[in-house]
């Protein structure tokens, strides 16, 4: 199989998978399970498939940096989510996403300060997102027919776009396009559709959880893809997210468990 034929059997499986273990979880879930790399480990695969390992590398650290960009949207949109409708809330975090990308672009940073940056960036994100101030609808909404294909050919569309446009943008501002919140952005604004803000900030927060086992994988990408071999470096990378995917995700458990008993307390 060639990669342009992997790229259009392997993202929309990856992306339908998460789709239907958020729905069947929670927004909460959902959000955390994006952060997984269902699109950008797509994009530095095809990058090493398709440039070589050094491109593939310098790309990941790229994306390691862009974790701080999509920490950007998700304050943004948490915070303007409860100030006006979806579309304020949206265009809000793309634009905190753009602005990061932007300054990220002009420094050269190493790949030690970069992962030093992130962990502290993601960690004042998660301390500076407002609160949910009550719990998603206890109906879960029926979503269109259309909506699960829909997200599976948008991201598809967009792997296939940047990695065609690879050799143009050079591996650093690939490698910080990678972690375009597209499908954060979907998960969310459904979310804010169908079950208001708070379901909104719930996504979000979720997501913040979620993007410390993204930096882990791109961080282990970024150091071994050239030294290891590419199906090495990857299966330490998928070693290490899962690793820290399953911590977070025993943290957000402990939070909402905390947030339902203060939730009956305050009912009772």
């Amino acid at each position: 199989m060639d990669t342009q034929s992997l790229k259009i059997v392997l993202t929309p499986a990856l992306v339908g998978m998460a789709s239907l273990v958020g729905r069947r979880f929670g927004p909460a879930v959902g959000g955390w399970l994006v952060g997984l790399p269902f699109t950008s480990g797509p994009v530095t695969l095809f990058l090493a498939l398709d440039h070589g390992a050094g491109f593939a590398a310098t790309a990941a650290a790229g994306t390691l940096a862009g974790t701080l960009s999509q920490a950007a949207f998700c304050v943004a949109y948490g915070w303007l989510a409860r100030r006006g409708s979806w579309p304020v809330g949206l265009g809000a975090g793309l634009l905190g996403f753009a602005a990061s990308t932007l300054l990220l672009e002009r420094l050269s940073l190493g790949v030690g300060v970069i992962c030093v940056a992130v962990m502290a960036g993601l960690a004042l994100a998660l301390w500076a997102m407002p609160r949910a101030l009550e719990a998603p609808r206890s109906t879960r909404p029926r979503l269109p027919a259309w909506d699960l294909p829909a997200r599976m050919v948008v991201a598809t569309a967009f792997v296939v776009l940047l990695t065609s446009l690879a050799a143009r943008l050079g591996p650093e501002l690939t490698g910080l396009l990678a972690p375009f919140p597209l499908y954060a952005a979907i998960l969310t604004v459904f979310g804010h559709l169908h079950g208001g803000p708070d379901a909104a900030i719930k996504v979000l927060r979720g997501l913040l959880f979620g993007l410390f086992s993204f930096a882990g994988f791109f961080l282990v990408l970024a150091l071994t893809l050239e030294r290891a071999g590419l199906g090495a470096a990857f299966a330490a990378a998928i070693a290490v997210t899962f690793a820290l995917q399953g911590g977070s995700l025993w943290i957000l458990r402990g939070q909402r468990i905390a947030e339902e008993a203060t939730g009956r307390s305050a009912a009772s």
